[in-house]
This record gives structure tokens, C-alpha cells and sequence, in this order.
């Protein structure tokens, strides 16, 4: 009986102080923060650096789903490492980005973020691009940082 109790005791101070945790945390600041870094990213003239600062916010294990090239959102444990990779080899490609942030709510461990954005530009392979969208990006979080990236968009 006195371990259940421990138990119990234990279970519910571990719910309390996440909960506690979960209620500090600072939605409008991260969202905020967030967005700035992802659309340094997209700059014609960005940088490592502005990679780096964005991969910051993720967790290593990041899951990402974007249809349809990306449907599995499924954590791997070189999520961070693979988002890297694919965001570096179209670094910089931009030759004209705009975006507005249209919208975002926020609730325990998830946020969303919607956008709209346009970019110009030439990828590496030499081929031109020009679009528009408005995309719906649905992040969960895990600690403080993003855990899951899923996007929606046109």
C-alpha cells in the first residue's frame, strides 16, 4: 500500500511540475521567434548561420511532413541532420522571398502557424521558379522545442 502511494505521490508531482513547465512557457515569444528564424532561411542572401539558428528550435529526432514529397512524419533520430541537409542544398537559392504571418494559436505542446509567402528564384539544378502560397504548418513540441513539423499547404 505505502509504495502505491509513492507511486501516486510521484505521478502526480510529475504531472504538476509539466504542467507547471507547460504554463510558463512563452507562446507568443517562441512563435514569434520561430517565424523570424524560418524566413531568414529563405532570404537570397542566407547563411549557415540563419540554417543553424533555425535548426536550433528543433528537437534531433524532428519528424517532418510536407505533401506530398514528405508524407511519413515519423521521428528520426537524425531528423535534425536530414532537415539540414535537404535545407542546405536549396540555401540562398531565393532571388526574391515575402512572407506574412497571417495567423497562429497555440495550445499545450502544439502550435500552429499560418502563412503566407511567395519566393523567385533559381534552383541548383539551373531550373527558374516563382510561386505563391499560403501554407498551414502545425508544429508539436517536446521541451521547449519543435518535436513534429507538419505542413499544409496549396
Amino acid at each position: 500500500m505505502q509504495k502505491l502511494l509513492i507511486c501516486l505521490v510521484s505521478l502526480t508531482l510529475t504531472f504538476l511540475s509539466t504542467r507547471i513547465l507547460a504554463d510558463d512557457f512563452n507562446y507568443d515569444a517562441f512563435v514569434k521567434a520561430y517565424y523570424q528564424a524560418e524566413v531568414m532561411t529563405q532570404q537570397p542572401h542566407a547563411t549557415k548561420e540563419d540554417l543553424e539558428h533555425y535548426l536550433s528550435f528543433l528537437t534531433d529526432d524532428v519528424g517532418y511532413q510536407h505533401f506530398p514529397n514528405a508524407p511519413d512524419d515519423s521521428r528520426e533520430p537524425n531528423g535534425k541532420a536530414m532537415l539540414r541537409k535537404g535545407m542546405s542544398y536549396y540555401l540562398g537559392v531565393n532571388t526574391e522571398y515575402k512572407s506574412e504571418l497571417i495567423d497562429y494559436q497555440y495550445g499545450f505542446n502544439v502550435v500552429s502557424i499560418k502563412q503566407k509567402f511567395s519566393a523567385k528564384g533559381k534552383r541548383p539544378d539551373g531550373s527558374e521558379f516563382s510561386f505563391s502560397k499560403i501554407a498551414l504548418d502545425v508544429l508539436e513540441l517536446e521541451n521547449g522545442k519543435v518535436s513534429v513539423i507538419r505542413r499544409y499547404s496549396e
